[in-house]
């Protein structure tokens, strides 16, 4: 069988965790690549709602096999806490869940120095979760950094002290305050419960499940938009969110893919700080704040919201290879009697482009506006593309033509129940 990578188009939050655990039934597994506790994967079925930091979103569903992969970083702490939260539900997480002895960990330290080099910013803060991501993957590309399978080394505590020692030296240098006691002794109490899991070459696994005919299912975190390479730096990520991460972050081979789910809203929002040229910073901004519950998973911030900005998303489907659009939360814009949508760039000199400027923050640009006719009905009866208001086929079809990839998936609710697919999907 294939992969099918599934990842999000815009600044992240497009509802990755409800569509992973929507399509989980069809695959056998199930596989994050990259990113870590920064990410928020929101589910809702059966009237509760579940938010996943580290762990795959095919958790809920009881056959499937969740690989935490080799390109993330992860919190031991936040993790036990993670899975213990799931206890109540009798899932068979420790059945289901592998992880990749490659991960890398994310020490306390690590936590300090993503405050510490924050607070040094000033008014330029990127918008750090604090999580100790960035930091994590600083270790990993400094070749420093501890993996989850260095836990099982005899010498593992000897690793921990010299790259513990090398941040105390980082934090005096900085002179920046600091306590460590409670939080380490935490970090080693969850390296053992870590350590009851199964701790796997992953990548061997995962190539394994596709030789034996399994389907596979790649989960991104964050968004295109926040790739360290490609997304609006410096104001992103610390991982490769792209397509291409699937297969560093998994150890598989590009040959192995198939289709890429690409995810946007039928909007468009930001958390922390960096260009978000479609923003409506006033009260329209605040309506599809209120409406959408745009608050960080995560860290419960305020998201920015704005138009969608179909130049950024013409660039993100190409960069990832987008085979089908999923597109998210039309029910937030139900009331609007006009939605606009961003077509084009104006330059400072008066060119129009559509194309992203290398650096958003060099090149200010003006969004161009189509304005589109809203649907102003509730969708909640809506169970197929042909029940929708005209006005939305239409906003649906505009997209489409645009981007010149289909849509196969509108979300118009946060419930598993609230999902329309258009066609054979996959």
């Amino acid at each position: 069988m294939s992969v099918h990578i599934l990842l999000g188009l815009q600044w992240g939050d497009e509802g990755k965790g409800k569509i992973v655990d929507f399509l989980a039934p069809r695959y056998q597994v199930v596989a994050r690549f990259q990113g870590g506790p920064n990410a928020g994967h929101t589910l809702e079925f059966d009237g509760q709602k579940h938010v996943l930091h580290q762990i795959p979103s095919g958790i809920f569903r009881p056959k499937t096999k969740n690989i935490i992969g080799n390109g993330l970083v992860i919190d031991p702490v936040v993790f036990q806490q993670e899975i213990e939260s799931l206890d109540k539900y009798n899932l068979n997480v420790k059945d289901n869940l592998y992880i990749s002895k490659k991960a890398h960990l994310i020490l306390p330290t690590h936590k300090i120095l993503d405050a510490a080099y924050e607070t040094l910013k000033g008014d330029k803060k990127i918008g750090s979760t604090l999580r100790g991501i960035g930091p994590a993957y600083q270790s990993k590309s400094g070749r420093q950094g501890l993996r989850v399978g260095d836990i099982m080394a005899p010498n593992f505590e000897a690793k921990y002290q010299e790259l513990l020692d090398n941040h105390k030296r980082i934090l005096h240098f900085l002179e920046y305050p600091y306590e460590i006691g409670e939080a380490e002794a935490a970090f080693f109490d969850s390296l053992a419960f870590i350590h009851e899991m199964h701790l796997t070459d992953t990548e061997y696994l995962i190539n394994d499940c596709l030789n034996n005919g399994d389907a596979v299912l790649a989960e991104g975190a964050q968004g295109s938009l926040l790739d360290v390479d490609f997304g609006s730096y410096p104001y992103v990520t610390s991982s490769s969110t792209i397509a291409a991460g699937a297969c560093t972050g998994l150890g598989i081979s590009p040959n192995k893919i198939s289709e890429v789910f690409g995810i946007c809203k039928a909007y468009a929002t930001r958390v922390g700080s960096g260009p978000f040229p479609t923003e409506q910073d006033n009260q329209v901004g605040e309506k599809l704040r209120q409406i959408g519950r745009e608050f960080g998973a995560t860290t419960g911030r305020k998201r920015r919201c704005g138009w969608l900005d179909l130049p950024a998303l013409h660039y993100t489907c190409m960069i990832n290879g987008t085979t089908q659009l999923l597109l998210m939360k039309f029910d937030v814009l139900n009331t609007f009697a006009e939605i606009p949508i961003c077509t084009h760039y104006e330059l400072h000199d008066g060119t129009i482009t559509d194309r992203v400027p290398h650096c958003l923050i060099d090149t200010p640009v003006k969004p161009v506006y189509k304005t589109m006719k809203g649907w102003q009905k509730d969708l909640s009866h809506v169970r197929t593309f042909e029940d929708m208001p005209k006005e939305l086929r239409t906003y649906i079809d505009f997209i489409e033509e645009k981007t010149q990839i289909p849509i196969t998936l509108a979300s118009i609710g946060p419930d598993r129940t609230e999902t329309i697919v258009r066609g054979a999907m996959l």
